[in-house]
Parts: C-alpha cells; sequence; structure tokens
C-alpha cells in the first residue's frame, strides 16, 4: 500500500496535496490538469443566477415590509381608533412570511448584513409616529423621572400630591378634557397619559434601573422619543445576540430575520417601545452561555426586567433530571441560585427605600387581567371544555407537566428549545391579549427555527385588536390561540415526518 493510499480518507488541507501524484504499482501516475465540464459551469451559473433572484426577491419583500410597517404607524389606526389595525397587521405578517421564506435561498455572506439592515429599517419606520396602541411607555418615562428625583418609584402613585412637583406638561396634560384612548383621569381633577395613576409601579428592579439610565439619556424636552429609540437599541442588539449564539452553537444565521422581520417586534417594541425586549435580550444571551453561574445570572436579569422570563428556567436546565447527565445536581445548583441570587440583589435597594412596597401592583394586575379562578378573561381554551374553575388550576397543570417533561428529556444542546416549549404552551393555554408579552417567543423562534410557534404572537395581535373591537364573550378570545395551537400542532407533524423521511433516506 502507498503512502497516498493510508491518507485517502484524510480531511483536505495538511497532507492532501501530496496525494494528488500517486504511485499505482510502483509507476508515478500524473493528474492530468484540472478542467471544469461544460455541465459543472452551467450549474454553476445556474446557482448564482438562482441566488441572485431569491436576494432580489429577499429585498423587494423587506422593502414592502418596511413601507407596510412604515403605513401602519402612520395610517393604519390606534387603539382609539382600532378598525384598520387588522388589515394592515395581517398585510405585514404576510410580507414577513415571504420575506423570511426567501432569505432561506440567499447565501449567509449577503443574507446576515441583510437580516441586520432590515431590523434597522423597520425599527427606523416604527419611529415615525408616537405610540399608537399602548401607553405603557408613559408610565416608563415616569418612573425614570421619578428615580432621578431620588424617589423609589414603588413609594407612591403618579397621582400623589408628593410628587406633583414632577409632573411635565405634555405627561399630565391642563386645561383639555381629559378624552382619549391614552388619557386617564384621577382623584383631584389629575388627567395624564399614565394608565392606572392611582396605583404604583409594577415593574421589576432591572425593568425599573433601564428607566432610569433611558431618562438620563434624554435630552430636554424629548418626552417619550428617547424610550422608543432606546427599544430600537434593544431589538439591534437582540438580532446581535441571535447572531453571536446562532454561529457559537452552529446553527444558521438567517434565523435571526425570523426576530428582526417580524411585525410584532417593531410594533411592541419600538414603537410601543415595550420593555419586554429587554428581558429577550438577556434570555438569549443565558440560553447562549454554558449552564451554571453565568447562565443563572443573566436569565435572573431577564426575570427581573419581567418575571415572565421565569417560565425559561426548565428550558435553562434542559435535560438536568436524566440519570445519564453527569454533574447534573450541581448544574441544577448553581443556575438556580444565581438566577434567584441575582433577582434578589437587584430588588435590595428598592426594599431598603420602599419596603414591601416593591411589590407594587402585582396582585391587582392579576386580578385585573382575569387570572384569578372563576374570571372568564383567560384560559379561553380551557373554559371551552372545561368548568370556569378548573381552567386555572388545568392550565398550571399543563404547564408544570411540560417543564417537567423538558427537565428530564430536554436537549441540553439546545436550552432554548425547552423554553419555548414551556413558554409558548404557557401562552397557548393562558391566551394573554398583550402580544408584547410573545415577545420572548418570537427571540426563540429565531435560535430554534420552529416557525410555527410565531402563530402565538400573531394570535395574540388579533386578540388584542379584537378587544379594542369590543369583541365580546369567550369565542372571540378562544379562535385566535386556537388557530395558534392547531398551526404549532401541524408545524411539529410537518417537522417530524420530515425527520422521518429524511432518515430513511439516509440509510
Amino acid at each position: 500500500m502507498g503512502r497516498c493510499d493510508s491518507l485517502r480518507n484524510a480531511d483536505t488541507g495538511h497532507g492532501a496535496a501530496p496525494c494528488r501524484a500517486p504511485r499505482c504499482h510502483g509507476v508515478l501516475v500524473t493528474a492530468p490538469p484540472y478542467t471544469v465540464s461544460p455541465g459543472q459551469n452551467r450549474r454553476r451559473v445556474e446557482g448564482h443566477g438562482r441566488d441572485r433572484v431569491r436576494t432580489a426577491l429577499t429585498v423587494a419583500l423587506l422593502a414592502a415590509l418596511t413601507a407596510a410597517t412604515l403605513a401602519t404607524v402612520l395610517t393604519g389606526g390606534t387603539l382609539g381608533d382600532p378598525g384598520r389595525l387588522l388589515p394592515w397587521y395581517g398585510a405585514c405578517w404576510a410580507l414577513f412570511a415571504g420575506a423570511a421564506w426567501a432569505v432561506r435561498g440567499v447565501p449567509r455572506r449577503i443574507a446576515v448584513p441583510l437580516v441586520v439592515v432590515g431590523a434597522v429599517a423597520l425599527s427606523v419606520a416604527a419611529l415615525a409616529a408616537p405610540p399608537r396602541t399602548s401607553d405603557d411607555m408613559y408610565r416608563y418615562v415616569w418612573d425614570g423621572r421619578v428615580q432621578a428625583a431620588g424617589i423609589s418609584p414603588y413609594t407612591y402613585a403618579p397621582d400623589a400630591p408628593r410628587l406633583a412637583g414632577l409632573r411635565e406638561q405634555w405627561l399630565f396634560p391642563t386645561g383639555t378634557a381629559c378624552r382619549g384612548w391614552d388619557l386617564h383621569t384621577a382623584p383631584g381633577g389629575v388627567c395624564t397619559l399614565i394608565n392606572r395613576p392611582t396605583v404604583h409601579t409594577i415593574y421589576p428592579p432591572v425593568a425599573e434601573a433601564w428607566y432610569f439610565v433611558v431618562h438620563l439619556a434624554s435630552p430636554p424636552g424629548s418626552r417619550w422619543k428617547p424610550f422608543q429609540v432606546a427599544g430600537a437599541v434593544l431589538v439591534v442588539a437582540v438580532v446581535c445576540a441571535l447572531l453571536w449564539v446562532l454561529r457559537r452553537r452552529g446553527g444558521d444565521p438567517r434565523r435571526a430575520a425570523l426576530w428582526a422581520w417580524c411585525p410584532a417586534v417593531p410594533f411592541a417594541a419600538v414603537n410601543d417601545a415595550h420593555v419586554d425586549t429587554l428581558g429577550v435580550l438577556l434570555l438569549v444571551v443565558a440560553l447562549g452561555v454554558g449552564a451554571g453561574v453565568r447562565r443563572g445570572v443573566s436569565l435572573g436579569g431577564a426575570i427581573a426586567v419581567k418575571l415572565l422570563p421565569g417560565l425559561a428556567l426548565p428550558g435553562a436546565l434542559s435535560g438536568v433530571l436524566a440519570r445519564e447527565r453527569p454533574h447534573r445536581w450541581r448544574e441544577l445548583t448553581w443556575t438556580t441560585l444565581a438566577a434567584v441570587g441575582t433577582v434578589a440583589l437587584t430588588y435590595l435597594p428598592y426594599v431598603a427605600a420602599s419596603g414591601a412596597g416593591v411589590i407594587g401592583f402585582l396582585p391587582g394586575y392579576l386580578q385585573q387581567e382575569g387570572y384569578e379562578s372563576g374570571d372568564v378573561g383567560r384560559f379561553a381554551l380551557l373554559r371551552l371544555v372545561l368548568p370556569d374553575s378548573w381552567a386555572g388550576p388545568v392550565a398550571i397543570a399543563v404547564v408544570v407537566g411540560v417543564a417537567l417533561y423538558v427537565l428530564r428529556c430536554g436537549d441540553p444542546a439546545r436550552p432554548w428549545r425547552g423554553a419555548l416549549l414551556v413558554l409558548g404552551t404557557a401562552f397557548v393555554v393562558t391566551s394573554p391579549a398583550y402580544y408584547w408579552y410573545a415577545l420572548l417567543v418570537v427571540g426563540l423562534v429565531a435560535l430554534d427555527g420552529c416557525w410555527e410557534w410565531l402563530a402565538v404572537p400573531a394570535a395574540g395581535m388579533v386578540l388584542y385588536t379584537g378587544n379594542a373591537l369590543r369583541w365580546h364573550g369567550l369565542a372571540p378570545q378562544a379562535w385566535p390561540f386556537g388557530v395558534a395551537a392547531a398551526v404549532v400542532a401541524a408545524g411539529a407533524v410537518l417537522r417530524r415526518r420530515a425527520a422521518a423521511h429524511a432518515q430513511r433516506g439516509s440509510v
């Protein structure tokens, strides 16, 4: 056997070049000059042609999506005039679906910059108008202003006389009738853009720290615009974090388009500037680093933005209960302790200032939003087949069961898959109308590529608009998430069949 025969299966690169002139029975065999056949040239040209077509198609669809986003925020209605919202939302989702499909055929060297450029373009379009469908941002502005005055935001409600000196005219308009979808009244003749002006803030401490930082960076008289710009910065930061994790874990970076171009993102994260985007960023980073203290700290930070990322903890610990996992208890202990410890440490300064007031309006919020037993505001799908009093406990049991499955059978190399399963299931069985909560789902879909779960934020947008249109009864709440559940199930079936077919083909 010659030397080159022993290298036949070696990697190309080191030591491969000498094998181009092997010896056969002691006679030197010289390889003919390398030539490209006409068929190879034709296939190469056709491949380049397909790349150019898919790239041009992606750019065209992305440009149309940007134009539709701009038109939506300028002329597509508001929460006070919601009649035009659903058609515009539908157009944006259709264009997004086309662009997300087309980018899969674009070469990565072109697709990655295109994903970032698209995220920036959509964010700029969403900046073209004030908040259209949510007034939560005004509470952010107020909490940042209160903290800059050296007062804990958990101590006083916005209508408190003690804070009257901090009120700005644009945030507390006077001299006009207090009418409008984003204006609210409080005792004492107070009119404000802040919703629920008679109650303490509900937001956890990392969110409050974010409001303070944005306030410090805001030029005088800039009103709400710095928070929209900060939302756009967070959107692009999430794109960069997704690209980092996907490259680090060997995923397709083009998946980041599922976050960057999703219609829920520019509307909820930029135009309405919901702080949930900061939680998405910290969650993506948490799942991108290894399990242990670093993952726990980042996950704890996400939980201290909004409590919902706590549902991602089972995903962060995917497979930790599997018997074959070495060091599983150490991983479980350090990740959990780091997450809980981070949340506790972020609360400490505010507890010192406000005591038990840091709980804020959370109990009242859960009651108002229909998460108490007997309330018909949530758990729509379960209420179709169960008594109202059973729906809440059954929903909890379903989510706990899915979490245990992820802890036992989840893939530790893909923790986002388990996190997506738990979070997505929780949204389907609770059917929340606030679609920006599902920004977490969008970020996890971009990591995992399971596009069918995007039906969850789409359902939230439909339900949120339907509530503004005064759709009454259980059915209008049930059908958006019923459709979402059907899409998720169909996607899972198709994915399993495709995997089985690929496995048979490889045998």
